[in-house]
């Protein structure tokens, strides 16, 4: 019986709903194969969770733990945080230094691919589209003017790195410019002004099962909101359509891209790319490498779609990483 830890929480506006992913995670895993280990992380604590809600601290030495006087230790860490600082790279090095396997994806890709602006950038050599799009930094000039030139009205306004819609603005008119602006700083001292893609939202899980990249099915994300921000994503206010209902030929467009990405990249583990289809054409927003996991999640719903139980999910998440 492998030892999995099974890490939630992390240091973002997102701790709360990494617990809930961490937390079926813990459901679903096959009993017959793992002892499953709740570890929550937050910037204040390191501690292992018992049934009864007991806390035991992790020494950070050997990412270990000793409770009730006996000292478990870890064949395969199942990485649940979004987020920093398990979606942004510093956790995949820390495992890496450490030796201890993982099932997210290595630490460079993990950095790479939640900054938004370097992941489009990346991908752009290799024909992948993306909206256009206007970069602040914290403390830069903002020239309303020529950020409208560029990116023209309605505009979304974003976090650059950062998760479940925290942040995000839809902009109408130049005078609610700066209070976007303002808004999409306090996720980070990086934003990305984008232009508006008229289109139909689809979302794309793609992972590697039993050796072979999988293309899962597309949801369609149909919002009641103005767009796919967090009440729509985490408070039933949008409706996400497995199958997505595009044609074949779109379908088969949008899984070469997204596969093609994972490949380029070099992916491990899960990945959820966001895309815009616009007469025929995909636009990629961003790419997740720890999507939500809770069963209404996307993940989930298109693992259910493909014929794949949330147990074989995460069996060959932890298998995957154990072996390599």
């Amino acid at each position: 019986m492998k030892n999995i830890a099974i890490i939630m929480g992390g240091y973002s506006s997102e701790y709360q709903i990494s617990l809930k992913s961490g937390e079926v995670v813990y459901q679903f895993l096959d009993r017959t194969k793992y002892n499953a280990f709740r570890i929550h992380i937050s910037k204040e604590k390191w501690v292992y969770v018992d049934d009864n809600q007991n806390e035991f601290p992790i020494d950070k030495n050997d990412f270990s733990v000793t409770a009730n006087g006996i000292k478990y230790i870890f064949a395969v860490v199942f990485n649940a945080i979004h987020g920093t600082p398990g979606e942004d790279g510093l956790i995949q090095a820390y495992f890496e230094l450490l030796g201890l396997p993982q099932t997210s994806c290595d630490y460079y890709q993990a950095a790479l691919t939640f900054n938004k602006r370097d992941l489009l950038s990346v991908l752009k050599p290799y024909g992948i589209n993306s909206a256009m799009s206007y970069y602040l930094n914290k403390g830069d000039e903002i020239n309303t003017d020529e950020i409208v030139k560029k990116v023209g009205l309605p505009c979304f306004v974003k976090p650059n790195k950062s998760g479940s819609s925290f942040g995000i603005s839809k902009v109408k008119t130049a005078n609610e410019l700066p209070i976007a602006i303002e808004v999409a700083y306090k996720e980070d001292n990086e934003i990305i002004i984008e232009s508006f893609l008229d289109g139909t939202e689809v979302s794309v899980g793609v992972i590697n099962y039993q050796g072979t990249i999988t293309v899962l099915p597309i949801t369609e994300i149909v919002s009641e909101n103005d767009f796919f921000d967090y009440e729509a994503k985490y408070l039933g206010k949008s409706q996400e359509i497995t199958p997505a209902r595009i044609s074949a030929e779109l379908t088969e467009k949008v899984n070469i891209i997204a596969k093609r990405a994972y490949e380029i990249l070099k992916m491990k583990g899960f990945s959820r790319s966001e895309f815009i289809l616009v007469d025929g054409e995909p636009y990629m927003l961003e790419m997740n490498t720890i999507p939500g996991l809770t069963t209404e999640s996307l993940i989930p719903q298109q693992a259910k779609a493909a014929g794949i139980s949330l147990e074989d999910l995460f069996s060959n998440a932890i298998e995957l990483a154990f072996n390599n």
